[in-house]
């Protein structure tokens, strides 16, 4: 149950929790809300998880989770996202690192303790210090004793010595990391040709009647037809009866009013939402932002985030509540902030103004009259559905009821490729799939308000078609299939002369040569296929790369090793470093606290654990 501890490689754990909806005053949700005598949700050895600890936590994550998603989280949510079993594991994995801190008497002393809580802003008083009465206040709020919560310092500062004991033991092995480095910085000098048909020394042509007959018979499913599904229908489309619509000027009028922000739109910003925890952690953002030191981009992946999860889109000032006389002072692009929201200290980054807009009731007119349209005749087949199903109840032929009902009476032969007519509809092609000869025609709706009904004739299974029938495709599936075949070895005759020595230039081909080409490069219309085979040959080498369609020739004529003091090295190395080595360290806590748990052993109370969801409902 450590698994979580993956993800958390800075070792910030339930205390710091604690602390931080201090700092918030998120005023401890259901931690004083839990009667009767059971205070706990489990044990890990001799450890006990306190059932507030685990409220508070499973709250933070949903707060947090919210923040993300730009919306809050109900509890059903949180659970289908994992959050609440994450947060178990997370206190369990808490509670062990404390049993082991204990029996190994591991312990912070009381310089320590006071050094911390000192350091706690929720307890300074006006003049910036430690306040005694405002670190009393704070406890009471959150519902904790002094005693309980120093306690709780204490056990955070060994959990933090355990754990850095273990996590400082890491390290990215030094020749892992040079030999990673050196690949991921090598450069390569390759040039590259296409073969084409017009490169062969003669044209593939028509093959002989043997030839073609081989082909043929080695290729089937090229050959075979789909099943056909031959299939009556009738419809009534909306389009039909259109001609049947009267429009009434005044509605349209009415429907013009009604929708008249539609039509009447006021002016608008470009807007992204950053959302931060604390007053402070949004300042101290706006400050790098404004010196230079980050871009809006970069603050939102630091908290895990892409512009794309906090874009808000196209909002108008009223949309943006509190918010919207600071975003529509602004006269060009630029950021905001911090500011009040429902979710927490924002800042806003305006990308861009959209002026006002107004359309007219006599430009909308043509957009309202179709609408109009539209739903007028879709409550006419809804009124001329009744009688169509009646008529199909009594056992009326489709004919029959085309010719009653005024429906349009057609046939299809359907198959799976089948897309066109009413087979363009998802409902039909459902339909006709699923039809037996056996069945009655029943009355189906179709997505744009239109009905339907089938009947199913017959099947034509999937049958090899003759030779005659399919020969042009045949032939010319058989001059691509040759093709490829006689531009691979010609390939193949070229590379045996390049490994040999001879350029790839001098070859008559036409060639591109690419210097100082860097792993992962792109080449435009080309397959990628070609540059990842020019870094799989050493100097010197040459490869045929045949993709669909496509014969290429790579030749390798230089592999330059990046200056291992050069400054595109040193960065490679320490980003290379820095992954392996919390990879590592990730790993081998993971373990340790998975052992520790497994040494110490885990009880869980599923009926505390309940009454704490139960809460958050």
């Amino acid at each position: 149950m450590s698994s979580s501890l993956r993800s958390k490689k800075r070792g910030n754990t339930i205390i710091w929790a604690l602390m931080a909806l201090l700092v918030l005053g998120l005023g401890g949700f259901g931690a004083r809300n839990f009667g009767g005598s059971v205070q706990s949700i489990g044990t890990v050895g001799d450890r006990e998880i306190d059932l507030r600890d685990y409220a508070r936590a499973l709250q933070r994550e949903m707060q947090a989770a919210s923040a993300q998603v730009g919306t809050p989280l109900s509890f059903e949510q949180a659970q289908a996202l994992g959050i609440d079993r994450a947060v178990q594991a997370q206190v369990i994995a808490t509670a062990a690192l404390d049993d082991e801190a204990a029996r190994i008497g591991l312990s912070a002393g009381d310089a320590q303790v006071r050094r911390q809580l000192t350091a706690i802003p929720a307890f300074h008083g006006p003049d910036g210090t430690f306040d005694r009465d405002a670190y009393a206040l704070a406890l009471k709020q959150e519902g904790f004793g002094e005693r309980e919560f120093e306690t709780k310092i204490r056990d955070e500062a060994a959990r933090t010595l355990l754990q850095g004991a273990v996590l400082g033991a890491a390290a990215a092995p030094e020749a892992f990391v040079a030999r990673l480095a050196a690949w991921a910085t090598e450069t390569r000098d390759f040039t590259v040709a296409e073969l084409i048909a017009s490169d062969l020394t003669a044209p593939v042509g028509t093959p002989d009647e043997a030839a073609l007959k081989a082909y043929y018979e080695a290729n089937p499913k090229t050959f075979t037809s789909p099943e056909i599904r031959n299939i009556t229908y009738v419809w009534l489309s909306p389009e039909s009866v259109a001609d049947r619509v009267a429009l009434d000027e005044e509605a349209l009028r009415k429907s013009y009013d009604e929708r008249i922000a539609e039509f009447v739109t006021p002016e608008r910003r470009l807007v992204e939402r950053l959302v931060f925890p604390t007053d402070a952690e949004a300042e101290a953002a706006k400050r790098r932002l404004d010196a230079g030191e980050a871009s809006f981009e970069d603050l939102a992946s630091e908290r895990g985030l892409t512009l794309a999860d906090i874009d808000m889109g196209e909002m108008s000032k009223e949309a943006l509540g509190p918010a919207g006389e600071a975003v529509f002072a602004l006269t060009e692009p630029g950021v905001v902030g911090p500011l009040p929201s429902d979710l927490g200290p924002t800042l806003y980054s305006m990308n861009g103004i959209l002026e006002a807009q107004e359309t007219s009731f006599e430009d909308a007119r043509d957009d309202l009259a179709a609408e109009a349209t539209a739903d007028q005749a879709r409550r006419l087949i809804a009124e001329e559905a009744d009688g169509i199903e009646d008529l199909l109840a009594s056992g009326a032929t489709l004919e029959e009821v085309a010719a009653e009902k005024g429906m349009e009476l057609g046939s299809v032969a359907f198959s799976d490729g089948t897309e066109e007519g009413i087979a363009a509809y998802a409902a039909f092609r459902d339909a006709a799939k699923a039809a037996k000869a056996e069945d009655f025609p029943e009355l189906a709706q179709l997505d744009d308000g239109g009905v339907f009904a089938l009947r199913l004739d017959s099947i034509a299974a999937p049958a090899l078609q003759p030779l005659d029938a399919v020969r042009a495709e045949a032939i010319a599936a058989w001059q691509r299939e040759e093709t490829q075949r006689r531009l691979v070895a010609l390939g193949e005759e070229i590379r045996a002369k390049v490994e040999a020595g001879t350029p790839l230039a001098s070859s008559g081909l036409v060639t591109t040569r690419f210097a100082d080409f860097a792993r992962g490069g792109f080449i435009a219309d080309t397959p990628a296929e070609v540059a990842n085979e020019a870094f799989s040959l050493p100097e010197g080498g040459a490869a045929v790369v045949a993709t669909p369609g496509r014969v290429h020739l790579v030749s390798v004529t230089a592999v330059h090793a990046a200056d291992a003091a050069g400054e595109e090295v040193v960065a490679m190395r320490e980003v290379i470093e820095t992954q392996v080595g919390q990879s590592l360290a990730a790993d081998m806590f993971q373990l340790f606290a998975q052992g520790i748990e497994a040494r110490a052993g885990i009880r869980l109370n599923p009926a505390a654990i309940n009454a704490v969801h139960a809460q958050m409902n």
